[in-house]
């Protein structure tokens, strides 16, 4: 995400920032509010979304590293982590104070330890349902940011070699996959265990960043590979498309069995197979020949400038909110209970992205910009 005027921004990523948050907020509706799948196969699916703004990230910062890498000024590390503290702290502070000062209100379960918020490790060694357990995700985000400049520059600058870059880019990869199937073998049928060691764990997920990353690598030392890849953007929408499909198609039916728990294949190359297509779908997002780029959404540039103000803020407004509601009569799982909690839930964004991340992106443009 970024906070550049919406006129400048890229309606092709910008539909795909706007899909990521709805699918989120589909799943966790289902799973924290209605406990049914109010939007149908949406809400089942809906924790693609994560995976999405996964492969988005690792485009994004990428491209912000590897064009500071190459041009004239070079890159500063020391500016680079200073503008992530102030694009990703201000927001994640004011909700994380709000777990801490409401936990019945938020969540009304058991809160993860400050210490590992603060130090963005709380998604090692979490449990399922626990208060801001979706915060898991910005912690493998964070830990991306610290460590992905500092390879590159060892790769890139220090070594002078791009292939180096490429190397390391496929053997993390490989080696998530690999580390997915060794988890798996611990895990068995054990639902729990399996988000533990799996689901949440950095060392089974950071590769879905990498895609991301691979497209901002070709982008700044492949140029003309990556100009003849733009005028495929009808292919790549297609091959995205249907990749990501399979991916789906994979976790809906072969991802966990009754009597044999979690399948190995699924577990193994499914999220792999999921984020290449995202990584599709961005190329595609990004290529003046798609439609994916040339459609102009109403609404979906707000909706994705406001994605990380949307994603901090709507579970615990909407744990507060079960409550009121039902004082009210209006069923959560009524259309007019759906509609009400995500109105509110961006008008609560609003707030927080005008208040709190809007004035912390002018300072960070101020004070730090980009070269």
């Amino acid at each position: 995400m970024n906070s550049h005027p919406i006129s400048s921004r890229i309606n092709g990523l910008d539909t795909l920032r706007a899909c990521a948050i709805l699918l989120v907020l589909m799943y966790h509706y289902m799973v924290f509010v209605s406990h049914e799948p109010s939007f149908g196969f949406l809400s089942e699916i809906g924790w693609v979304g994560v995976d999405l703004f996964f492969v988005l990230s690792g485009y994004l910062i990428g491209n912000q590293i590897f064009a500071g890498l190459k041009s004239e000024h070079g890159f500063s590390l020391k500016t680079f982590y200073i503008r992530r503290a102030l694009r990703t702290l201000p927001n994640f502070y004011v909700v994380l104070a709000i777990y801490f000062l409401f936990p019945i209100e938020a969540g009304g379960k058991a809160v993860t330890p400050l210490w590992k918020f603060l130090t963005f490790t709380q998604n090692f060694d979490l449990k399922p349902g626990t208060a801001f357990s979706h915060a898991w995700s910005l912690s493998i985000e964070e830990q991306f940011y610290v460590v992905l400049p500092i390879v590159a520059i060892a790769t890139i600058a220090y070594l002078k070699s791009v292939r180096a870059m490429w190397l390391v880019l496929l053997g993390a990869m490989a080696g998530a996959a690999c580390m997915r199937y060794l988890m798996w073998q611990q895990v068995g049928d054990d639902y729990t265990q399996y988000y533990v060691h799996i689901y949440y764990s950095t060392w089974c997920r950071f590769d879905e960043l990498l895609p991301g990353v691979a497209l901002a690598l070709l982008k700044n030392f492949h140029p003309q590979i990556w100009t003849r890849s733009l005028k495929y953007g009808h292919l790549s929408l297609l091959g995205g498309a249907v990749l990501t499909g399979v991916a789906m198609y994979l976790f809906t039916f072969y991802s966990y069995v009754e009597g044999q728990g979690f399948l190995w294949f699924t577990t193994t190359f499914g999220y792999s197979l999921l984020a290449a297509g995202f990584a599709l779908l961005t190329l595609a997002g990004l290529s003046p020949n798609s439609y994916l780029y040339r459609w102009r959404i109403p609404g979906a540039s707000v909706l994705a400038l406001w994605s990380y103000a949307l994603y901090l803020v709507h579970k615990p407004l909407m744990n507060a909110l079960i409550r009121p509601f039902e004082t009210w009569g209006i069923s959560v799982k009524s259309w007019i209970g759906i509609s009400g909690m995500f109105v509110l839930s961006l008008l609560a964004t609003y707030v927080l992205y005008r208040f709190v991340e809007t004035p912390f992106m002018r300072l960070r443009d101020r004070y730090f910009p980009y070269k």
